[in-house]
């Protein structure tokens, strides 16, 4: 067996890190950047924050700021157009997932155009040529999109979101400053909080886990777990270690995959423009109770990150069920919800949704496999 492991070239963290950015424009020669952020941080200044800096470096830029949430397909192409319109020679992306994942399809596209219908890139898409050069300033501790090799687009016309997975999308600079993750509202600190520890949970438990990948991920849960509820009601010490905690996950999940949480997760946003954060918060304590005979010792370690007394040493069958109740409990006392009904799900629509999870590309990675009909069963439990 052999295993590959792949990362953003440089990061930096902390509060206030994203002061780095002109310097760091200009000593890699790049002369003209286009910013790639959405509406809403374009219209509450959070994207400022950062242009206010190349405007008194004197860096040239020019802002696209039409990124919808689950990015489609129509959103990519109108990215590619701006890039090319505007002369610039790297991508700034700005942003929670949605900026990220335009910023690579849109980077990936322009390099090889020959995948410009984007439906093309799903999976791994053998292209030839690097992305034009991407800088990632997250503004939500949630997809850790600027470390990893993935994104992920919606295909509006066949109501079914899609993964991508290209080395050569990955950014070549993170700039992971809580700071600007602060004014975010505490819905959003929530569901992007579950999205990372999903992503970690999901990640030490795949099937294609190993000794490295673990190393990141159990460390992610750990941090994570101490520190999203208070992070979410706006302690700054708890968002520092949320930017964190996140950064770590993707560090891991980007390169051994993921399971059927995000399997079932993606269609619920597809069909109904779920959230994907709050998809995965729904889905994730349920998920591991039906994975739980499937991933040996490795709830003790998750139930003693939860704070799990004794977690070592009960038996393994009661480890497990305290690791999920401990999950639980978490999503509970966020206030995300425990359904599916409530965020739009309806009982008529299980059969296709079912049939996209088992699709989905994240699903193969379950450490149980799952048959189209344990699937819809599985939302049923959900409604």
């Amino acid at each position: 067996m052999t295993y590959r492991m792949i990362w953003n070239q440089t990061a930096h963290f902390g509060a206030g890190s994203i002061s780095v950015i002109p310097g760091e424009i200009t000593k890699r020669g790049f002369t003209k950047a286009l910013v790639v952020t959405d509406p809403v941080l374009l219209e509450t200044g959070v994207a400022a924050r950062v242009t206010d800096l190349l405007d008194k470096a004197g860096i040239a830029y020019e802002v696209f700021s039409d990124v919808l949430p689950n990015p489609p397909i129509e959103n990519v192409q109108a990215g590619v157009a701006a890039f090319k319109a505007s002369g610039a020679d790297v991508l700034l992306a700005i942003g929670g997932g949605s900026p990220q994942d335009t910023s690579k399809a849109v980077g990936i596209i322009v390099a090889n155009p020959e995948f410009a219908d984007v439906r093309s890139l799903e999976g791994a898409a053998d292209t030839p040529n690097r992305a034009v050069p991407i800088i990632a300033v997250p503004t939500t501790a949630g997809t850790a999109s600027e470390t990893t090799i993935n994104y992920v687009i919606t295909d509006v016309e066949r109501q079914r979101k899609f993964v991508c997975a290209d080395p050569h999308d990955i950014p070549i600079l993170a700039v992971v400053d809580s700071e600007m993750m602060a004014t975010a509202p505490r819905s959003l600190k929530v569901a992007t909080g579950l999205d990372a520890l999903t992503h970690a949970i999901e990640g030490y438990t795949t099937a294609g886990a190993w000794e490295l990948s673990d190393l990141f991920h159990l460390k992610a849960i750990q941090v994570i777990a101490s520190s999203l509820a208070a992070a979410a009601d706006g302690d700054a010490e708890a968002a520092d270690r949320m930017a964190l905690g996140q950064y770590v996950a993707g560090m891991g999940y980007s390169n051994v995959g993921l399971g059927l949480v995000h399997g079932m997760a993606h269609p619920l946003g597809a069909f109904y423009s779920a959230p994907h954060g709050v998809a995965n918060g729904v889905l994730l304590a349920p998920l591991m109770a039906f994975n739980a005979q499937n991933s040996g010792e490795k709830y003790r370690d998750i139930a003693a990150a939860f704070g799990v007394a004794d977690a070592h040493t009960m038996p393994l069958d009661e480890a497990r069920t305290a690791a999920v109740e401990a999950v639980a409990q978490l999503t509970r006392d966020l206030g995300n919800p425990t359904t599916i009904t409530a965020i739009g799900a309806k009982e008529e629509d299980l059969p296709a949704l079912a049939q996209a999870a088992f699709d989905d590309v994240c699903s193969g990675g379950n450490p149980r496999s799952a048959t189209v009909e344990e699937i819809e069963a599985l939302y049923r439990s959900l409604l």
